[in-house]
């Protein structure tokens, strides 16, 4: 049995790690970026229908500028977004698949859509967006990364594939097996790796189940 790096944030990295050794399967944590606030005017309600949010962590960093657009109904990609809004006093009134454009698409009866945001994401067409949580990067050294060697690599964004492509370098991709959360973070992780499989879902849940898989040797 191989053993997990989790690349995620916490506090999401804990879960992941949690959920792993659950399985029976080693994992070893190591974050490559940190979830901070970042300040945001608060605009005004009157302009929007729903809230959308595509991170709990929008939920958990929003600060006090939440409540007062917490009247707004909201638009949440997937259902640990849903469960965060809720847990917060939100109503929830669509639940997506995880795939941003999906949930927006669903909610057509919410035409003015208020995005709340981190600060390095993809543009939701027609969607007014703000800026309210960033991910930072940690500062993580070559010989950490170093890890992924004869282990499965667990991967939930495409920036956090682009950047363990950058500091695994020149390090030999035929002992790494690749755990991505869709399609285009493994596309973002390149070739070369022993074995890539993509999560059935775009959720935690779904990637551990994948990781899991390739952690079996065959």
């Amino acid at each position: 049995m191989r053993r997990a790096l989790v690349l995620r944030p916490e506090p999401g990295n804990a879960r992941t790690c949690a959920a792993l050794r659950a399985t029976g399967v080693a994992a070893v944590a190591l974050p490559l970026f940190a979830i901070v606030p970042h300040d945001w005017p608060v605009p005004d309600a009157a302009g929007f229908d729903a809230l959308l949010l595509t991170s709990a962590n929008a939920v958990r960093h929003a600060g006090a500028g939440l409540h007062r657009l917490s009247h707004l109904p909201v638009v949440a990609v997937g259902e640990a977004t849903a469960v965060a809004a809720r847990a917060a006093g939100l109503r929830v009134a669509i639940t997506g698949d995880g795939d941003a454009a999906q949930a927006v698409a669903l909610a057509a009866r919410y035409p003015r859509l208020l995005h709340l945001a981190g600060r390095d994401r993809v543009a939701v067409a027609g969607v007014t967006a703000v800026t309210v949580y960033a991910s930072d990067p940690l500062a993580v050294t070559v010989d950490a990364v170093a890890a992924a060697r004869d282990a499965v690599v667990l991967l939930h964004s495409r920036r956090a594939a682009a950047r363990f492509v950058a500091l695994a370098g020149a390090m030999s991709r035929e002992s790494v097996r690749v755990a991505a959360l869709s399609a285009a973070v493994a596309a973002e992780a390149g070739t070369g790796w022993q074995a890539v499989a993509v999560a059935p879902r775009p959720d935690d849940a779904a990637l551990v189940a994948t990781a899991v898989r390739l952690a079996i040797d065959p």
